[in-house]
This record gives structure tokens, sequence and C-alpha cells, in this order.
């Protein structure tokens, strides 16, 4: 990457101050870009951040089966985290996991469940496991609410052979004029359910999986746990990616805890410490052991380090900086915060990084952790809290002594509750990956990149005024 102007590196930007500049291109088509990741974790170049409110196992399976990376949160206990890794592990990589309940269950059961998942239906399954009726909130209507779902649900099922194509399950589903359909293996048993959307993105995106074909699964880790016991049993239950995680990350325990980590972990598991922002931390960071900086401080949507302590580093600026010393030294970014738009993905992996991470984008979505919520107005919400708020602290010392409890509760550095409201056309996790992955794709054929690294390698960045900024946003803001 480079700045038009050069003397523009000595400046300290985030996203919102610099823009991409056109280049000459070959490429036919923004479908031709590969934008797998350098360091070929996963296949799309996104990781939700480890939030109590967002990253939970409906999150990771959705995210990891178009190529993503959920971090699950290191608030969660043992058993969670058990029951998370391997419910991902066991989840198709293709099918989208159904909403199921049985003939004898009642409408309030459908209702608390439907809204789960995405597809906004519950498939209806007999003692053998098999559909045999769908449920949605149409079926509800003027319904009492322990009324039985066998008296209720449409029993007219149109199922699809798990032996099919997505092509085929397309045209049966547009020949029936529905939207939605179990998948069905040869017993007759259910599999899973898939729509018209999720047929398509299935040929648009590759799973994030292991060498073993399951998904990928994250988890972060407190430097402060012991963590010879806590590494030893992530790695029993099959983790793959170990997040080693503190908001102050260059400090001697961190460097300590790397060592320890990949001591335990062997020299190929992927580990990733941080946070950090500058390339002194990062040289740091790689040479005690991690193959991956998570790099920010302050860009966080619930995050109020900056306003209450001074201290952080524009995030442009601190990924250009960090990725450099990065892939001197084999190692990748992940460029965690200040995601508001596609376009701040597309600059985060022009400065060099490998993923973009962020987590409040995600809380408004079905998928995130958390039941939906509705306002004065009617409107669909999740409630979303930063990770350093009162309310998270409270999640990870609640073991704690309660005197100890009350002291830390004195150093919060994040919102303790914002609503995130479910915005149409955003209201699943995918949503959001299909325009992302817009965004990023038509980047690089802006620049003339067949993938990112070329994109970092080709891309042209200017310095614009907040005006400059304001004039390419639309007349009403979509985002």
């Amino acid at each position: 990457m480079r700045f038009l102007y050069p003397e523009n590196e000595r400046q300290e930007l985030t996203y919102e101050d610099v823009f991409l500049i056109p280049q000459y291109s070959e490429l036919p088509s923004r479908m031709v870009v590969d934008i797998t990741p350098r360091n070929k974790l996963g296949t799309i170049p996104l990781v939700v951040s480890n939030m109590n409110a967002v990253a939970g196992r409906r999150m990771a399976e959705t995210m990891t089966r178009r190529g993503g990376i959920v971090v699950f949160p290191q608030d969660m206990n043992w058993e969670r985290v058990e029951r998370s890794v391997r419910y991902v592990k066991q989840c198709h990589a293709v099918y989208e996991t159904a909403v199921v309940l049985n003939e004898d269950d009642v409408v309030q059961n459908g209702l608390n469940l439907i809204n789960k998942r995405a597809h906004g239906a519950v498939i209806v399954v007999n003692k053998e496991q098999k559909p045999v009726g769908i449920f949605t909130e149409k079926e509800a209507r003027y319904q009492d609410r322990y009324t039985e779902l066998k008296r209720v649900m449409r029993p007219d099922l149109v199922t699809v052979p798990s032996s099919a194509s997505p092509q085929e399950i397309y045209t049966l589903l547009d020949k029936n004029r529905i939207s939605l359909a179990p998948v069905v293996y040869p017993n007759g048993t259910l599999a899973g359910v898939m729509t018209k959307k999720s047929m398509v993105r299935s040929t648009l995106y590759k799973p994030a999986q292991n060498e073993r074909g399951e998904l990928l699964t994250a988890t972060a880790v407190g430097i402060n746990r012991k963590l010879e016991e806590t590494i030893g049993f992530l790695l029993t239950i099959g983790v793959d990616i170990i997040v080693l995680d503190t908001a102050h990350g260059h400090q001697k325990r961190m460097l300590d805890a790397i060592r320890v980590a990949r001591g335990l972990m062997g020299p190929t598991r992927p580990l990733v410490a941080g946070n950090a922002v500058t390339p002194e931390a990062t040289r740091d960071f790689l040479q005690a052991g991690a193959s991956i900086v998570k790099v920010g401080v302050g860009p966080g949507a619930m995050c109020t380090t900056r306003m209450m302590t001074g201290v952080g580093r524009p995030q442009f600026s601190a990924v250009l900086q960090c990725s450099r010393v990065a892939r001197e030294s084999g190692g990748s970014i992940w460029a965690d915060g200040g995601v508001r738009h596609p376009r701040d993905v597309a600059l985060a992996l022009a400065a060099g990084a490998s993923h973009a991470m962020f987590g409040s984008w995600w809380a408004g979505t079905y998928e995130s952790v958390g039941d939906i919520q509705y306002d004065e107005q009617g409107r669909t919400y999740k409630e979303n809290f930063g990770m350093a708020s009162r309310r998270a602290v409270i999640d990870r010392t609640n073991a704690a002594e309660v005197f100890e409890q009350a002291r830390k509760k004195y150093f919060e550095e994040g919102i303790s509750s914002s609503r995130m409201y479910l915005k149409k056309g955003e209201e699943s996790a995918e949503d959001i990956i299909d325009k992302i992955t817009a965004g990023v794709r038509s980047a690089c054929t802006y620049v003339g990149a067949a993938n990112l690294e070329e994109f970092h390698h080709k891309a042209l960045v200017g310095v614009q005024t907040q005006a400059g900024y304001n004039e390419g946003k639309a007349l009403k803001e979509s985002w």
C-alpha cells in the first residue's frame, strides 16, 4: 500500500480519513476476485469479536458456514464452551440448522424459538424425527398460544433429498413457489433446511473448515486465568484457534502467556494475541510465539477507552504500522474494531490486515446471543454491551468474592446497554456478510487486484477532509 502523497504517512489516520483511488484494471468481474485471507484461516476475511452479546454458537455456525471466524468470549464457563464447540463442529457445512419441535409442542414454544434463525420457520417432526409440517408466525395468527402445533402447522410439505445439488434444490423451491424446504436423508429423517438465499450462498462461499472437515472454532482466553489448565482443556475439546485477549496487550504478563500457550499448542496451531497498536508490541508478540496480532485500542462502537483515558491510536494507522512488522516476520494482523461500513473492511485489508474483526454490527441480527425484544413502537431489537462495561465486568467476576466484585465495577470502559435494532436487509449475519464481501470484491476490481495480497500491494490511498468523507455518503444513509 502507498499514499498518494507520501507525507500523509506521518499523520495518524482512521478509516474516515482515507479513501482508495481507482486504478487501471483488467478484471472482467468482481466475481473472479479471490477474497481468501492471506493466512488461509477461513475463506472470507471476517472475524466476529468475542463479545458476550454477539458471539454464541448460532453466530459461529452461521459465520463459519460462509467462511468467517467467530471467537467465543472468555467469560463463557467451560461447560458452555465445550457444548458450543462440539455443537458447531457437528453442524452441516451446507445445510442450515432447523428450528425443530415435535407435533405435541404448543404454539407459544414455536413463537419463542422462531426468531432464533433468520429463515423464520419451525420444522415440526414426528417421533421418528421425520418432518411432518412447517410452522411460521402466520400460522399463529388468531390461535390460542397453547394449541398444539399439529393442529396449526402446514402439513403440505415439500422436502428435498440430501443428494440434490444447490441448483436442483433452488429449482424445486422456485417451481413450488416456496422460500424454504426441509432437507431429508434417504431414511426420511431431517438433515436441515435450505432457502433460496442459502442455496445461492452455498455456491458463492466456502465454509471455514479444519483439516478434518469440521467447521472452525476459536475461543478467547484471558491472561489472568490458569493458562495451562484452560488451554489444555480447549485443546482437548478441539478448539482450532486460541485468542489471548486483554485490553492492553503490550505487557509482561501477555508475553509470558504467549510463551506458555505456544509451548502447549505446538508450533503450527494458530495463536492470536492482542490488543496492540504499535510495531514494537507486534514484534514482541510474534517473537514470543504468536502467529496473529489483534490490533486496535479504543475504536470499538461500544468502547469508551479513548474518552476515559486518552489512550489508543487511530485505527487505519495502527493497522498499517503493525501489519508491516507482522508481514516482515511471517505473521498476520486482525484489524479489531472501527468498522461501521463495508469500506472500512476494504481499507483495513488495503492497510495489510488479513482479517477485519468487529462485533457491534453483528449484534442486531437473528444469530447474535440473546432474545428478540420489542420497543414501544413494536420494532425488534437486541441488547448489546461492551466487553469493558460494568455488565461485562459483572459477568466476568461473578465467581469472585463480593467485595472484589464491587471494586472492579469502578473501572468500566464500555457502554453497558445499547439497543441494536434489526435493520431491514440486515436481519441476518449472512446479509451483512453479503454486503461486506460485495464491497471488498468491488474495491479489488477498482484497484485492479485479483486477490487480497495484490489488493494490499496495489492500493493507492489518499487523505480527505470530513467534507470529502460526507460527500461520499448517499443522500439517505443506507448502511
